[in-house]
């Protein structure tokens, strides 16, 4: 194999190749002996410790495990020792100390070791009954001139019969001393020595290494120095000359080399000249050409600018590049016409961003343009990608991105073999869309709801087909958001019944006919009720109670959000100060907060609406989302401890769900954390979830804040939470939210000690 490899490789091999071998020999040995002499080391210990004097023998004799905890505790110093012991002489344990303050040995380890030697200190190996691990135990008998049958001998004549014996030695034993010394530890208390003497055999290395290649250097230089004249002929470096040092059969290999270069140098310069001549009269001709050419280029490429720049402006949207309205009309209305002569479907896809109105309201529009952009490249991106999807029309003009406007995009399939391809393709979009975006330092997910007709059995022109695939849009919307949905024709009636339930909102709040419904927060030690969160309810004149579901998602788009968000925490204080005034004392209302809340003018509210209803403070919770909290950071703390000053508690809802970490939440002034109802129910699903909700309730410990779990919905679910130290449970397992007439019976009552009890009892 060194034939492979230069003289100074090839010597190099080799040292490093006996080195490693001597090196590992040598360590090895020190190392062994090293271990041998600590656990030597560690026998001369406990025989110190045994022969000490009369002391030793007194504390066995007496069982004095004070005394003997100290010589223990002594053994323990050294951390290879995992536990000690003291044994009567029948083999019967005294006391016994380990190295774990939360551990003990085993109620039987009496009986683990009844083989002890009479007569030294003796060794064996063993599975340790503290660990997995093997230990090492040692014992040695303690020995002693007072007879140990002898019973009920006092202190003081125990104590002369020591002195009288005193030069005849010792005959009797009376106990054991037993260690167990981990033999993990011990092999690690040699693992410095180890490196250090790895260290030094690398330190003699280097200066073998460097005096060898020193010595090599002298050797091998002539020949590298060959080796390169060689590469630069091969180069066609003729004009290199070579001397060497070096012996003379290398002095004679330069002669040579030197004599051709020097007849090489001559033949090339004579076909340099010829081929100068030669090269002057092509670049003359080549440069006249070039010239034309040039201007030639010049002129198609200002032709070519100003139509694309033409085309540009009339048929793609400046913010994102992607086709505009005007482009996707044009090219859609082509293709049903294609569509209808080759008897081919085509599907229209409409994507508008759920909640973007949020972004343009808390982040500002320019942060809401960077996101469009981010949006329209991923769109791009996932369809460029698809196998499924038709990508040109003409050659020339992508048809399979637009957007339209604001938040609205549009997906064009053509060529359709079946429907189902077209959810396909919506599955894919959603998925582009599902990792965070940073937007100006904020991480923000967005999500589409999307909506698909089809051509030609939806519509035949471009005005109604995209007129179905609006209406299906918003039946995703209203069905959850971050959801696709197909055209049917009974969605005809959607949009109407959506205008017309915009305008009833928008009248509910002047009409009274919003609503609080209140739901116990009950304390699972007491039976009490801890507080209530206010949750509002929309009670229809002609639908009746109105999912909130439904209709805070559809107050945020309309902004009308912060003027029932007023209305609720105004309507919140004063229920609870009209409980107090009734003599129920109810610990606290929480209240939820909106992120289009959430701002400065919120906090002069809250003043304003305590002012008002001279309700306490402390009496008041407001509930944040990780969202609302995490969306800006730094502002949010000095919100938070704003709204902290007046006295009011504060809780982060939802938690567990959003991408809060403890480095964050440590910074915020928080009282409560409010565990996830999808935590609570899942908890049995896997292994992974049950491990998640025992790690969110021991970081909100770690913070000292009072953990809430809500969506509590049956008794396997309030055992779990109870074995997990949660004390504050929220849930149809006590009671679903009920009119505030309702929860005041509920606290004068005060039902839930009694289901408790019957709970804990099986």
């Amino acid at each position: 194999m060194l034939r492979y490899f230069t003289i100074r490789q090839a010597i190099g091999i080799m040292l490093i190749t006996v080195f490693f071998f001597t090196s590992a020999s040598i360590t090895t040995y020190l190392v062994y002996d090293r271990y041998t002499s600590n656990k030597q080391q560690l026998s001369n210990d406990i025989v110190q410790t045994v022969r000490s004097g009369a002391q030793q023998q007194f504390a066995i004799y007496y069982a004095d495990t004070d005394v003997l905890q100290q010589s223990l505790m002594e053994l323990l110093k050294n951390p290879t020792v995992e536990y000690a012991a003291v044994y009567d002489r029948l083999g019967g344990i005294i006391t016994s100390r380990t190295q774990g303050k939360d551990q003990s040995l085993p109620s039987d380890f009496s009986q683990i070791r009844t083989d002890f030697s009479t007569l030294d200190v003796t060794q064996l190996e063993r599975k340790s009954p503290l660990s997995d691990d093997v230990v090492i135990e040692m014992s040695a008998p303690v020995f002693s001139p007072v007879n140990p049958y002898q019973k009920n001998i006092s202190r003081e004549i125990f104590g002369a019969q020591l002195a009288q014996a005193r030069n005849q030695g010792a005959q009797n034993i009376l106990g054991y001393y037993v260690i167990g010394v981990s033999t993990e530890q011990l092999r690690e208390s040699v693992y410095g020595y180890a490196a250090k003497v790895a260290f030094v055999c690398f330190i003699l290395f280097l200066i073998v290494i460097y005096f060898t290649l020193m010595t090599t250097h002298k050797i091998t230089a002539p020949l590298a120095n060959l080796a390169q004249l060689a590469d630069d002929i091969a180069d066609g470096k003729l004009d290199s000359t070579f001397r060497t040092q070096g012996s003379g059969e290398a002095r004679r290999i330069s002669g040579m080399l030197n004599l051709v270069l020097s007849d090489l140098s001559s033949h090339k310069a004579k076909m340099d000249v010829e081929s100068h001549l030669l090269n002057m009269k092509v670049d003359e001709r080549t440069e006249q050409l070039s010239r034309r050419n040039q201007e030639l280029n010049q002129a198609v490429q200002q032709v070519t600018q100003a139509k694309d720049r033409m085309r540009q402006l009339a048929y793609y949207d400046s913010l994102t590049s992607l086709p505009n309205r005007q482009l996707f009309t044009e090219q859609l209305e082509l293709l049903l016409k294609i569509s209808k002569r080759e008897k081919s479907n085509i599907a229209l896809l409409f994507l508008d961003l759920d909640n973007f109105k949020r972004i343009n309201d808390s982040l500002g529009h320019t942060a809401g343009d960077m996101l469009l952009r981010e949006v329209g490249a991923r769109l791009s991106n996932c369809v460029r990608e698809s196998d499924l999807i038709s990508q040109y029309f003409d050659g020339e003009s992508k048809i399979d991105v637009s957007r339209l406007g604001g938040d609205e995009f549009t997906v064009v399939l053509n060529k359709l073999d079946e429907a189902k391809t077209a959810g396909l393709v919506a599955e894919r979009l959603l998925e582009s869309l599902q990792a965070p975006m940073l937007i100006e330092g904020h991480e923000i997910v967005i999500t589409p709801s999307i909506g698909i007709a089809i051509a030609p059995q939806d519509a035949t022109s471009v005005k109604d087909l995209l007129k179905r695939a609006d209406t299906a849009m918003y039946h995703a919307k209203t069905s959850g958001k971050n959801n696709f949905s197909f055209y049917s024709s009974a969605m005809k009636g959607t949009s109407v019944g959506r205008l017309k339930l915009e305008a009833d909102l928008r009248r509910a709040v002047e009409r009274q006919e919003m609503t609080l419904y209140f739901q116990p927060q009950v304390n699972i030690e007491t039976g009490e009720i801890s507080g209530a969160e206010a949750l509002i309810r929309w009670n229809h004149p002609e639908h009746g109670l109105v999912s909130p579901a439904r209709f805070i998602p559809l107050a945020e788009e309309m902004g009308l959000i912060v003027q029932i968000g007023a209305w609720t925490l105004l309507e919140a204080c004063r229920q609870c100060k009209a409980f107090h005034d009734q003599g129920l004392k109810l610990p606290k209302v929480a209240v939820n907060v909106s992120s289009l809340q959430f701002n400065a003018a919120f906090i002069e509210l809250v003043k304003q609406v305590l002012i008002e209803t001279e309700l306490e403070p402390k009496l008041l919770e407001l509930e944040l989302t990780e969202g609302v909290i995490m969306s800006n950071a730094k502002a949010s703390v000095q919100a938070l401890h704003e709204l902290k000053s007046l006295g009011c508690t504060l809780s982060v809802d939802d938690f567990g769900t959003g991408y809060s970490s403890l480095s964050y939440l440590s910074r915020f002034p928080l009282d409560e954390l409010k565990i996830d109802r999808s935590f609570v129910v899942d908890y049995d699903k896997s292994e992974n979830n049950a491990s998640l909700v025992s790690a969110i309730i021991a970081m909100g410990k770690s913070l000292n804040l009072r953990m809430v779990a809500e969506g509590v919905d049956d008794i396997e679910q309030f055992h779990f939470l109870r074995a997990q130290g949660i004390q504050i449970i929220q849930g149809y397992l006590f009671s679903k939210p009920v009119p505030s007439d309702e929860f005041a019976k509920l606290m004068a009552d005060a039902p839930f000690q009694k289901q408790i009890e019957e709970m804990i009892k099986g």
